[in-house]
């Protein structure tokens, strides 16, 4: 099975998704999504796979979430799609896809849901 990580290594939650992916016994494709981020199109296929809508994806946390006015429940999936495409920063982590599907793993832990 392949399993990719959308990962940013400063990020604790997205090292311990890693290490409990690389315990499980496989080595994921890691993309380091501030580095190489995925196109808006990637994203809205990632969406659905998540089956969460582009604000599951969204990192609420990040200051420019506010300062773009995408904290407002009212900005649509498409507006929020584009800002993470436009700003990679905006999209929240660790991402696992498996075959399973796609998750937001935090906390780290819910990346056994989908191994």
């Amino acid at each position: 099975m392949t399993i990719t990580i959308y990962h940013n290594p400063k990020c604790s939650n997205s090292r311990k998704a890693l290490e409990l992916i690389r315990e499980s016994g496989t080595e994921p494709v890691i993309i380091e999504y501030l580095v190489n981020p995925p196109s808006r199109s990637k994203l809205a296929e990632l969406v659905k796979a998540m089956g969460t809508g582009a604000r599951g994806l969204l990192r609420e946390k990040e200051t420019l979430c506010a300062e773009l006015g995408l904290d407002d429940p009212a900005v649509s999936d498409a507006k929020l799609l584009d800002a993470m495409a436009a700003h990679p920063v905006l999209i929240n982590r660790p991402l696992v896809v498996t075959s399973e599907g796609a998750k937001l793993c935090r906390p780290p832990e819910l990346v056994q849901e989908i191994l």
